[in-house]
């Protein structure tokens, strides 16, 4: 026998150092694959500019093979004229996996900041109320930020200021860079081709939602609308809402049988 089998005790070893690596991997997804931060030099409406530093954790959702998403992402910035740091984060949502939003501008008017960003995702544009035009903003009001409309925001704000493609080499670059300039932000962002990248979109427009399909948040995770749509009757739309816990407020059955 031993002519034709391994060692048993070689067999033992190989197993543990490959259920070792799959513990590796699983851990790593769930607390995380270490972070990166870089700085970026942000033209403000009126010409000014500040720096602001970027800084990004992974973790999260992700397919195996795959790298792991942005799990959160920070930046912090000096108020101009004050030495007042001011910090936003875009915190992890265990309903969609990885951080609920991408940054898209970081604008200042009379002493207040004011932040753009865009849901990250389906999950995230559905959670976020599915905006359109596809921005959520923040306004800090001296203690925290607060969510604002569309209608809050100054009118003076038109564009996109940071960097908004953060690919993995794009990132790798920009952390060996130290600062990137306004010109290259401008450039970078440039080769973008969708409308509400290229400035501030105020208006609705359709295909703001892109492909993403209306869905409703469940005690289980998410599901579209054809699970509630698809019942024989507005009560047993109800119940169904009911055992997959879902809100009164948020049970769209009423809408669907009065469109019947």
């Amino acid at each position: 026998m031993n002519g034709k089998w391994p060692n048993r005790s070689l067999i033992v070893a190989i197993l543990l150092v490959a259920l070792s690596s799959i513990g590796v991997r699983v851990e790593a997804g769930l607390f995380g694959f270490g972070g990166d931060s870089w700085q970026e030099e942000v033209l403000l409406h009126d010409g000014s500019k500040i720096v602001i530093t970027r800084s990004q954790t992974y973790g999260g959702s992700h397919e195996i093979g795959q790298p792991p998403p942005i799990k959160e992402h920070t930046v912090t910035f000096t108020l101009p004229n004050t030495d007042k740091t001011i910090s936003w984060t875009s915190e992890y949502g265990e309903d969609i996996g990885r951080t609920n939003f991408h940054l898209l501008a970081v604008h200042v008017l009379n002493g207040t900041p004011y932040i753009v960003a865009e849901p990250n995702l389906c999950l995230s544009y559905n959670k976020w109320g599915r905006p359109n035009p596809p921005y959520v903003f923040f306004k800090y009001d001296g203690t925290a930020w607060q969510r604002i409309p569309l209608e809050g925001l100054p009118t003076q704000f038109t564009t996109m200021n940071v960097v908004l493609g953060l690919s993995r080499q794009f990132v790798d670059a920009m952390v060996k860079q130290g600062i990137v300039p306004v010109e290259q932000i401008q450039k970078q962002n440039s080769q973008l081709s969708q409308l509400e990248y290229r400035s501030l979109l105020r208006e609705a427009y359709p295909g703001a939602a892109g492909q993403c399909s209306e869905m409703i948040r469940t005690k289980d995770g998410w599901e579209g609308l054809g699970f509630f749509m698809h019942q024989p009757s507005y009560d047993a739309c109800s119940k169904y809402c009911k055992r997959k816990g879902v809100s009164q407020q948020n049970c769209p059955c009423e809408t669907f049988f009065k469109r019947n």
